[in-house]
């Protein structure tokens, strides 16, 4: 850490249904003099203020609107169905789209899965979040189809879900403003790819990191220095205190 990031604070956005707790634990291990600061904000909302500078990075549901930013996809999210739990479909383990053909599907205003065809029957109204929708889904209103984290983050006792296939996925990604790629962005790139603290790629003490090289790059030049000496025909030149020496009586 360099001087001028003393006293500061990182910045980190993320977006319902991401839980970014054990990256902020490294953090808080590799970085005691940075505190780390969490700002939860809505999917929606959450490309904006990166691109205010209302946060250094971001963990962000794609596709978003990569303009300005730099992005590393880190995971896909299974999608789910949510549903009262005497539903038809939670006699199954898993539901396939064909089998949501006469249910009523509720599509959030911060839906972030893309689909190129909508399963279901449109319900009669768009919710503006996801928590409204799942909680039409529990007055029996219809079924919402969410990534399997959100279905998670608004369970309920009278609601279950089930692994919906042949749908599209959500992929979460690490996102931050291209501009403004800092020190301590690239150290929080680095723990949420799993590098070391002693990586190549890492902040660390430049004597570590050179040792290695110094060591390699001095090979060489001691096997060199370890290598007879040859004569100008190409063999190896005899030692002094063997040339005139016959072959010994047996």
């Amino acid at each position: 850490m360099t001087d001028g990031e003393t006293g500061r604070v990182f910045r980190l956005a993320y977006v319902p249904g991401v839980t970014p707790a054990k990256w902020v634990n490294v953090w808080t291990e590799r970085m005691p003099d940075v505190p780390l600061t969490l700002l939860a904000v809505p999917a929606a909302e959450v490309v904006g203020l990166l691109r205010d500078g209302g946060a250094d990075a971001g963990f962000v549901r794609l596709p978003v609107d990569r303009d300005g930013l730099s992005v590393i996809p880190l995971y896909v999210e299974t999608t789910v169905v949510v549903a009262p739990k005497d539903h038809v479909v939670t006699a199954a383990d898993e539901v396939a789209i064909a089998d949501l053909t006469d249910d009523e599907i509720f599509h959030p205003l911060d839906d972030t899965i893309e689909w190129a065809v909508r399963p279901g029957l449109p319900a009669f109204i768009r919710p503006a979040t996801t928590a409204d929708a799942v909680q039409l889904v529990a007055d029996g209103a219809g079924l919402v189809l969410v990534p399997q984290s959100l279905a998670r983050l608004h369970h309920r006792r009278d609601l279950t879900y089930r692994p919906l296939l042949d749908a599209p996925q959500s992929q979460v990604a690490l996102a931050w403003p291209t501009d403004a790629t800092t020190d301590l962005v690239e150290d929080f790139i680095g723990i949420v790819r799993g590098r070391t603290v002693n990586s190549s790629r890492g902040r660390t003490p430049a004597s570590p990191a050179e040792k290695p090289a110094q060591k390699q790059a001095q090979k060489p030049a001691q096997r060199q220095a370890q290598k007879p000496a040859q004569n100008g025909s190409g063999r190896r030149a005899v030692p002094t205190s063997r040339k005139g020496k016959g072959r010994r009586p047996r």
